[in-house]
């Protein structure tokens, strides 16, 4: 189907757009690959309480996720519906992030454990303020199938960019995670946190919502909800994301555990958290390219048969398996790293103008709330239950020799712990309702329906 042209996004956009991402990557992948091992190795904090203060700081989006998503749905200004929201809350996104790394004078471990708590609970407020609109605006900007995986490919290069330089430049910063460098850790967040906060600015002034989307009925809270249950495609790509973005957390959390106490290689990480993630970001148009030619589902299985291959394969490898080795590894869990995100995120979309249709009304606030929120209550268990399976193994931050049950349990975490979750993507992705042609069946019925009442 050819994208007509008042659905097509100039370029100049579409990078405004994206750079956004790059922020959020930034500050998301360093929580994810560093927040564990710095409340461990750096303050000091025993894993069970490093599990407490995540799982209390992460509760709180059980309700503030719906809630802001929520909000932008019935927001309505000059500046559209989502935008606002992004020049408000840049400042106290990117300080809350900084408070994330600063190591309180007390080694008491219920004080740190309750800071680290609190601390978590105002970065993740900050952040669903900001993300939530920011994550509902792609369906706002274009309508058509094709130009919103184009969208998004070029929001995640950003994304994968910023989690490239969170992954390489902390450590660089940094140097190694030890109690002696928690200046060096503090100073980081405050860097990152101007880094990736400013970017929101040029997201608000570099794009423009849809105009018609203002004049819809502003949906109430209890028909937002009853439009999330019946929306069969949004269900099937809210399990998509939930199952895929849990395995990545799981990844990301103990990729340096791995590297550091499996491998022996932690002077090496940056090189081969390098080499995934300049893979993932060179073969994004191959995903692209890929979904344009078949449709988005079937990218995706192909994406997660592959990436799950590679991950139980890890478990294999061992200090003598060499450097090359891994490198070679790293590149091709690099293409599958690719795969998620592209595809997890250009699927969602779609899925607003069914609502559209059923409903007469949008809630993209609501259904990105709602997808963001169900990976959040996954990765808020999964990440403590990880943390607490860790600690019954006999783990001891910074032990030069750890325990065979220690690294056993770190390598189990890495490799079939999320090829069971990237499977269970899959299984949703088999039976996802709704292909090219059905959506470009809706979108007609849509525009039949603004036709035949122009006043609407």
């Amino acid at each position: 189907m050819t994208t007509a042209i008042q659905d097509r996004l100039p370029r100049l956009s579409k990078l405004l757009y994206g750079i956004s991402d790059f922020g959020f990557a930034c500050t998301d992948t360093t929580m994810q690959v560093l927040f564990a091992i710095f409340m461990t190795d750096v303050v000091g904090l025993k894993p069970v309480y490093a599990a407490a203060a995540i799982f209390i700081g992460r509760t709180w989006d059980y309700i503030n996720d719906p809630l802001i998503g929520f909000l932008t749905d019935r927001t309505r200004t000059r500046w559209g519906r989502r935008r606002p929201f992004l020049l408000i809350g840049f400042i106290p996104f990117g300080l809350m992030f900084a408070m994330m790394w600063y190591r309180p004078p007390t080694d008491n471990q219920f004080l740190l454990a309750a800071y680290y708590a609190v601390a978590y609970f105002l970065f993740d407020t900050s952040y669903t303020f900001v993300t939530m609109p920011y994550a509902a605006l792609t369906p706002e900007l274009t309508p058509d199938y094709d130009e919103r995986t184009s969208l998004t490919t070029f929001r995640m290069a950003f994304s994968i960019l910023g989690s490239l330089v969170a992954f390489i430049v902390p450590l660089l910063i940094i140097g190694t995670m030890r109690p002696e460098n928690s200046g060096r850790v503090f100073g980081m967040g405050i860097i990152f946190g101007a880094a990736c906060a400013l970017p929101l600015v040029l997201t608000f002034f570099g794009t423009r919502e849809r105009p018609e989307n203002f004049a819809l009925s502003q949906p109430g809270l209890r028909d937002s909800f009853r439009a999330v249950w019946k929306n069969r495609p949004f269900l099937f790509a809210a399990g998509i994301f939930l199952f895929t973005w849990t395995a990545a957390d799981i990844i990301q959390a103990f990729l340096l555990f791995f590297l550091k106490y499996r491998m022996k290689m932690e002077g090496q990480s940056d090189l081969i958290l390098g080499a995934i993630f300049i893979t993932a970001l060179l073969v994004l148009p191959l995903w692209n390219w890929i979904s344009q030619k078949t449709d988005k589902r079937k990218a995706y299985i192909v994406g997660m048969i592959f990436l799950s291959t590679i991950m139980c394969t890890l478990i294999f490898l061992s200090p003598t398996s060499g450097l090359p080795l891994i490198l070679v590894m790293a590149v091709l869990a690099g293409i599958g790293v690719s795969a998620i995100h592209v595809l997890t995120w250009a699927i969602i979309p779609d899925a607003v103008e069914v609502d559209e249709l059923a409903t007469g009304q949008r809630h993209e606030g609501v259904f990105y709330s709602l997808v963001s929120l169900f990976k959040k209550i996954a990765s808020s268990i999964a990440i403590p239950l990880t943390l607490l399976v860790l600690d019954r193994s006999g783990y001891v931050s910074n032990a030069v020799v750890q325990k065979p049950s220690a690294i056993l349990a770190i390598r189990i975490l890495m490799g079939p712990v999320p090829s069971v979750l990237l499977l269970g993507g899959i299984a949703f992705a088999i039976f996802y309702p709704l292909s090219r042609s059905s959506h470009a069946k809706t979108r007609a019925e849509i525009a039949a329906r603004h036709a035949a009442t122009p006043n609407e």
